[in-house]
């Protein structure tokens, strides 16, 4: 969720806003009867003036006006009387109907906190409850046993969709699950196929032979690329830095602040520093590219269908990092930029910029040398629900090869973060991702299934199928958004026997298990910096030369990250009023050129600007340059000054 902070702090102002209304009324109505004392007043002596004019002995025509005058003034007074009259009806029904208002806001307020306390309470029930079913005898064979859907053993079959009575209560939520075809794995006889030792654990010495591969793609990403040995070696030259202040340990109840929020967009709710980490959503975005070198080994494949399994893993390699990760990133302020420039390390330099601001929307533009460009607008979509909050990713997002043109598009699936009232908070993530290669037509289904209690799958499973513009399946995708990816060639398919739900299973004979993707350690003391990885870490470190609107110099950011979280939450305050100044300027702006018939273009980008694209029709924040030749030329002056 991400908090803009909009909305004034709620409850305090509600009140002493309801207080200064009534008591402006009640002055009012003291003004009235004021008014009402002194019209009688004057009315009255004014009858008495006319009356003793009448008696004078005057000329008859003085005399008629004179009466005419009088009946005027009579007149005036039986409406003045009538008026006043009314006046204080009002003020009686006024003063009894408040009373009765007062009554039902109390009344209403109390059925709040009785419905709060009964939610919590409900909450601990559950939690409690899911406890001792974990605990149960029956169940624990159920935290055991399948580790993926490639079944080991000759001729062994296991199911990649549970049986119906698998599915919580919670699965009602993730409708588009319960069309999901259903596919059983069998791994082909090794008489009849060579094959190395142990399946799982993605074999390193595979034969290329089996693969029918030229440039032999997998058996390289299988051999060593993510023993530890390797991976330090891919570490940068530059040193950088390996770890940041330890969290401090404030105690703050999110159940407190959220309660206020169910049903709402969060974006507009104000939250203080303490559920944050020390990353804004633009650093979040960027460490999708923590497995860039998926990509890079993509490049090298001559098949389409074999670079979708790399391109595959790379949208589920995005997850591995948030397992861990319940607090949320700084929401960016509108016009904050980040940039990650790794193009003498690794080939690749990043850049990503707020865009708008109601709806939160970040665009991000990626360019490697070795061969590929990345490039999306996100807005998160938020809602929270009562025990969990979902976010919903909401936009597409582009990978294109530079010398095949292979361009893949797809989006993100739903995170759920659950356990907000009660018990440890921990992220789920759930749906369905359809990666299209728009030039060869190639579509690859991944599955992400949602966790369950008392589901007999390992844990944030996923599986799918890479299947060319036929419709033909050649891989079968399998592993855990947490850990690993493994893609197993498919020999041949068949229909198997018809599921409890009367769907048809496919049976894919394959070949054993290739590891694309798994996951890096996380760095020692993680649990301490807000479980960051090697990556995360450096993302916030300060660089000289970064733009002035880089989140790297956002100070609130920066206090919260030293361990500063009373001084972060004031500067984050004094930051939100500034920008909602520059909005309201913008506003009247907007309002003067209605008036004067003029257009008014409201806020533009900096560095990306808005087109259709070719291949899926929408409107979206594309990459304009110039960024990179303004740092060359430390010519900043186009920057807003947002911090």
């Amino acid at each position: 969720a991400d908090d803009s902070g909009d909305e004034e702090p709620a409850s305090q102002s509600d009140k002493s806003e309801l207080h200064g209304t009534l008591k402006t009324l009640s002055s009012k109505l003291e003004d009235l009867s004021t008014c009402h004392e002194l019209i009688a007043k004057h009315g009255a002596a004014l009858q008495r003036s006319l009356s003793e004019l009448e008696n004078l002995k005057l000329p008859a025509e003085s005399g008629e006006k004179i009466k005419a005058v009088n009946e005027r003034a009579t007149l005036f007074r039986i409406t003045s009387n009538a008026m006043i009259n009314a006046c204080r009806d009002f003020l009686d029904l006024a003063e009894t109907h408040s009373r009765k208002w007062q009554r039902a806001l109390q009344y209403e307020r109390e059925q709040r906190i009785r419905l709060e306390e009964t939610i919590e309470q409900l909450a601990k029930q559950h939690n409690s409850l899911e406890r001792a079913c974990r605990g149960a005898p029956g169940l624990s064979s159920s935290t055991t046993g399948i580790t993926g859907i490639t079944s080991n053993t000759k001729g062994s079959v296991q199911s990649a969709k549970g049986e119906a009575s698998d599915e919580d209560e919670e699965t009602e939520y993730f409708d588009a699950m319960e069309d999901a075809p259903a596919f059983i794995t069998v791994t082909a006889d090794p008489k009849h196929h060579r094959r190395s030792g142990s399946n799982l654990s993605g074999a390193s010495e595979g034969h290329p032979d089996d693969w029918n591969l030229e440039d032999s793609v997998f058996e390289s990403s299988n051999q060593s690329s993510y023993n530890e040995s390797t991976y330090k070696d891919l570490l940068p030259k530059k040193r950088r830095r390996t770890r940041i202040p330890d969290k401090p340990n404030y105690s703050l109840n999110l159940w407190s602040i959220m309660k206020n929020c169910i049903g709402k967009e969060l974006s507009k709710i104000p939250m203080p520093v303490n559920f944050n980490e020390p990353l804004s959503m633009l650093q979040r975005l960027t460490e999708d590219l923590e497995y860039h070198e998926l990509l890079d080994k993509a490049v090298k494949c001559e098949s389409s269908t074999e670079q979708m399994c790399f391109v595959a893993a790379f949208s589920v390699s995005s997850y591995s990092t948030t397992v861990h990760r319940t607090a949320k990133p700084f929401n960016p302020l509108l016009g904050e930029t980040y940039e990650l420039d790794r193009l003498e390390e690794f080939g690749f330099r990043s850049l990503c910029e707020q865009v708008s601001h109601h709806p939160p929307a970040a665009a991000h533009h990626v360019y490697s040398k070795r061969g590929w460009t990345l490039w999306q607008e996100i807005t998160i979509a938020s809602k929270f629900r009562g025990k969990y909050l979902s976010i919903m990713p909401l936009g597409a997002i582009h990978l294109e090869f530079h010398s095949s043109g292979n361009h893949y598009v797809w989006r993100k699936v739903t995170s759920t973060v659950h356990n907000i009232i009660v018990g440890k908070l921990w992220i789920d993530q759930s749906g369905e991702i359809e990666i299209v290669n728009h030039k060869s037509k190639d579509k690859c289904q991944l599955k992400f299934t949602p966790y369950s209690y008392f589901s007999r799958d390992v844990p944030r499973k996923v599986t799918g199928v890479v299947s060319d513009a036929d419709g033909k399946a050649h891989y079968v995708m399998s592993g855990t958004w947490d850990e690993k990816m493994e893609c197993s060639k498919i020999l041949h398919s068949s229909h198997g026997s018809t599921s409890t739900e009367g769907k048809q299973k496919t049976v894919y004979q394959t070949l054993s298990p290739k590891v694309l993707w798994k996951k890096y350690p996380l760095p020692e003391n993680a649990e301490n910096m807000y479980f960051f990885s090697d990556l995360a870490l450096t993302l916030n470190e300060p660089e000289e030369r970064v733009a002035p609107t880089d989140s790297r110099l956002r100070p609130d950011q920066r206090l919260m990250e030293s361990g500063r979280w009373d001084e972060a939450n004031v500067e984050k305050q004094r930051l939100e009023e500034k920008q909602r100044a520059v909005r309201r300027r913008r506003e009247a702006e907007a309002v003067e050129a209605l008036e004067e018939g003029k257009d008014y273009e409201g806020y533009i980008p900096l560095w990306f600007e808005r087109k259709v694209d070719a291949v899926t029709g929408e409107l979206i924040c594309i990459y304009k340059g110039g960024y990179w030749e303004a740092k060359d030329k430390q010519d900043w002056s186009s920057c807003p000054d947002i911090f």
